[in-house]
């Protein structure tokens, strides 16, 4: 049986719990159990703090978990476990900020106190540059760091950078690392890829392809058809069906959904009538 680390509370696990349902997985109802297990699908769900899951896969206990990719790189357990896949939710950036205007490159904190709560991103990044900095941990936020005289300047998650802002506080200097929730897994040949993971992956990479594309069908003449197919090629090619009046024929296909307005306005001009968008909810490639 498979044996999953998921996030247990916050918008991670709430995102990556979403996710796993709409891959085809059961999921806890109630936030209080730390272990779920799916016999249909061959797979145990632990529930876990998401600092923890990187130390968990690198150590073996579990086969795999979702994680954000800082906090796997905070752990520094890259020598035994691996990103397998990324997951294109959670996406925030890691970075220094300051007082507004305190600081303008990353080359001026030499010698100063850097606040975090991610110590093994922060002296990694230390360590690249070679910038001699002092690391300050802390446990919680660390927006209040400077203006309490802990530190002069910060290493934090930026997501939208509202709570910088509400503190006073900006960026500067290039991210130190673009995050995103990912699945890793534990280091290994694959010869020995626990039995479940191939079909994991494959459904959650359908769950991703599933929500960037939407389908789109609609009627049009047969002598606008190549016209109407080149705004809508497809994955591979559009399905053409005929219909009762054979001058007319129906297309369905697959649209970028970004593009997907575009596109109708588009066949509209061309000739196309009776046009209709519906969701993908799963797919497979």
């Amino acid at each position: 049986m498979l044996r999953i680390a998921v996030p247990n509370k916050g918008a991670l696990s709430e995102l990556a719990i979403q996710m796993l349902r709409e891959a085809g997985y059961r999921q806890r109802r109630d936030a209080r159990e730390l272990v779920l297990v799916d016999p249909e699908n061959h797979v145990e769900f632990f529930y876990l703090r998401p600092r923890d899951i990187a130390v968990y896969v690198g150590q073996g206990s579990l086969d795999v978990g979702l994680t954000g990719r800082d906090l796997f790189a905070d752990a520094r357990v890259d020598d035994s476990a691996e990103e397998i896949m990324a997951l294109g939710f959670a996406k925030s950036t890691f970075r220094l900020a300051a007082p507004v205007g305190a600081f303008t490159d990353a080359e001026q904190l030499r010698g100063r106190r850097i606040a975090t709560t991610y110590d093994g991103l922060l002296a990694d990044y230390l360590a690249r540059t070679g910038l001699d900095a002092k690391i300050v941990h802390l446990d919680g936020a660390v927006e209040s760091a400077v203006s309490l005289g802990v530190a002069d300047a910060i290493a934090d998650v930026v997501e939208t950078g509202n709570t910088l802002r509400a503190a006073g506080m900006e960026t500067f200097g290039a991210p130190i690392m673009e995050s995103e929730a990912v699945m890793i897994g534990r280091r290994r040949p694959d010869r020995d890829r626990p039995a479940g993971l191939d079909v994991l992956l494959r459904r959650l990479q359908g769950v991703l392809v599933a929500r960037r594309w939407a389908m789109i069908d609609y009627d049009v003449r047969r002598d606008l058809l190549e016209r109407a197919t080149a705004a809508t090629p497809g994955l591979e090619s559009p399905t053409v069906s005929p219909l009762r009046d054979e001058s007319m024929v129906a297309v369905r296909s697959m649209v970028p959904i970004e593009d997907v307005h575009r596109v109708m306005d588009e066949l509209y001009e061309i000739g196309a009538r009776a046009i209709l968008v519906s969701e993908i909810h799963a797919i497979r490639l």
